[in-house]
C-alpha cells in the first residue's frame, strides 16, 4: 500500500478555518515557527507525532491532512456584511468555512439535479430599479415573498449557513464558476436574516463584475436593493400603516416579514414618514431594545435544497458521515454549514431536525 502523502494546503486551510496565526499554531503544537513554515511550504513532511499534535491544536482529525487538494472558490465579487468591523482573522475563518461548503456543493451537483442559476446581470440599473426588474423577471409582481431562502435556491443560488465561530459576519456572498453562493448567520432573527439574504442577492446581481464587492457605495446599493426587493414600492404605499406609531409598525411588519427597523427605513425612503417621524421611531426602536431582540419574530428560514439532498441521500443509505468521508472533510465542518439539518450520532443514523415534507425540486442523478 502506498504511503499517505501529507498535504500542506490542507494544513493551511485548517489553520485559517480556526483563525490561528502561524505563531499561535506553532506554539500550540509545540513546534518552532521555522518548522511550521517548512511544513506549510511543502519543503518537509511532518512526522506522524507532529501531525497528531497539529491535529489536536486545530481540532481536525489526522486523516484530514492527507487528502487531496481542496479547491478554493474564486470568491469573485465577494461581499461581506460587517466587513468594515471584521478582522482579517474573522474574514478568513468565514472563507475557510466556504471552502468546505463549496466542496459539499460540488458533491451535491455530481449526484443531484439542482436548479440552474437564473440571476440576470443588473449592474447598469440603480438598486431600486434592479429590485423591480428582478421581481418582474422572476414573476413575483408586488406580493410579499414568503420564503427568501427557498426563492434564491429555486433560482440556482446555493445557500449555506455560517459556522458559529463566524458570528461577527452577518452574511456574505460570491460567484464561483458561474454559481452564486450566499452564506447566512444563523444567530440573528429570521427578519434580519431575510434582509441579509436580499442584501446579498443585491450584490450578486449588481456587483458581479467587481472583484471585491465591498465599499460604502456598494453596501448602500445592496441595502437599498434588499429593502426594495422585500418591500416593493406599490405594496408598501398601499398597505403600510397610516399611523406612524411603533405598535402599528410592529403589527404591520408581518406582512413583509421584515424587522420593525427595516419597515421604518423603507417607509421613510418612500416618503411615508417625515424626517422627524423617522427620528422619533428610531429612538423608540432603540429604547425598546428592538435592535437587539426583534419583537414577534417568525421561525427562521432554512435551506430546502439541503434538506431534500440529505433526506434523499439518507433514503439511499448515504449518511452525512459517508459524504464527509468521501470528501475527507470533518463531519462537524459539514454540519456547521447545513443549517443544523442533521444531528450526527453514529454513522448512518443522521436524524432530520424537521419532519416537513419538502417539495421535489431536487432529483438524484441515476
Amino acid at each position: 500500500m502506498a504511503a499517505r502523502q501529507f498535504n500542506p494546503s490542507r494544513l493551511e486551510t485548517a489553520r485559517i478555518r480556526r483563525g490561528l496565526t502561524k505563531l499561535a499554531l506553532a506554539d500550540s503544537a509545540g513546534i518552532s515557527s521555522r518548522m511550521l513554515a517548512e511544513y506549510l511550504s511543502g519543503s518537509y513532511d511532518p512526522p506522524e507525532p507532529t501531525v497528531r499534535r497539529l491535529g489536536l491544536a486545530l481540532d481536525f482529525p489526522v486523516q484530514f491532512f492527507f487528502g487531496g487538494d481542496l479547491e478554493e472558490p474564486s470568491l469573485h465579487g465577494a461581499s461581506f456584511r460587517s466587513l468594515s468591523t471584521l478582522s482579517a482573522r474573522q474574514r478568513d475563518q468565514a472563507f475557510g468555512s466556504a471552502i468546505f461548503a463549496v466542496s459539499l456543493s460540488r458533491w451535491i451537483e455530481q449526484h443531484y439535479r439542482l436548479p440552474k442559476p437564473d440571476l440576470p446581470r443588473l449592474s447598469s440599473q440603480g438598486p431600486e430599479a434592479a429590485a423591480e426588474a428582478l421581481r418582474d423577471e422572476w414573476g413575483l409582481g408586488e406580493r410579499p415573498i414568503k420564503n427568501v431562502v427557498h426563492l434564491l435556491e429555486a433560482h440556482g443560488v446555493r445557500v449555506f449557513s455560517l459556522a458559529e465561530e463566524c458570528a461577527e459576519v452577518d452574511a456574505f456572498s460570491f460567484w464561483d464558476r458561474g454559481t452564486p453562493y450566499v452564506f447566512l448567520n444563523t444567530w440573528k432573527s429570521s427578519e434580519h436574516s431575510r434582509m441579509d439574504a436580499a442584501h446579498e442577492l443585491g450584490h450578486l446581481v449588481l456587483h458581479w463584475a467587481i472583484e471585491l464587492a465591498h465599499s460604502r457605495e456598494t453596501e448602500q446599493e445592496a441595502q437599498t436593493f434588499g429593502s426594495a426587493f422585500l418591500m416593493p414600492r406599490g405594496n408598501v404605499l398601499a398597505d403600510a400603516p397610516r399611523h406612524p406609531q411603533l405598535r402599528h409598525l410592529v403589527a404591520a411588519k408581518h406582512r413583509w416579514n421584515v424587522s420593525v427597523a427595516a419597515l421604518a427605513y423603507r417607509m421613510h425612503k418612500l416618503g411615508l414618514l417625515s424626517d422627524w417621524q423617522y427620528r422619533i421611531l428610531a429612538i423608540e426602536i432603540q429604547q425598546s431594545g428592538y435592535r437587539r431582540v426583534e419583537p414577534e419574530t417568525q421561525p427562521r428560514e432554512t435551506s430546502q435544497v439541503l434538506e431534500q439532498v440529505l433526506r434523499l441521500s439518507r433514503d439511499s443509505g448515504i449518511s452525512i458521515n459517508m459524504i464527509a468521508d468521501q470528501l475527507n472533510i470533518p463531519v462537524s465542518e459539514l454540519n456547521r454549514v447545513v443549517f443544523g439539518l442533521v444531528l450526527t450520532s453514529l454513522p448512518g443514523t443522521d436524524l432530520p431536525l424537521t419532519r416537513r415534507r419538502a417539495r421535489p425540486d431536487v432529483k438524484r442523478i441515476q
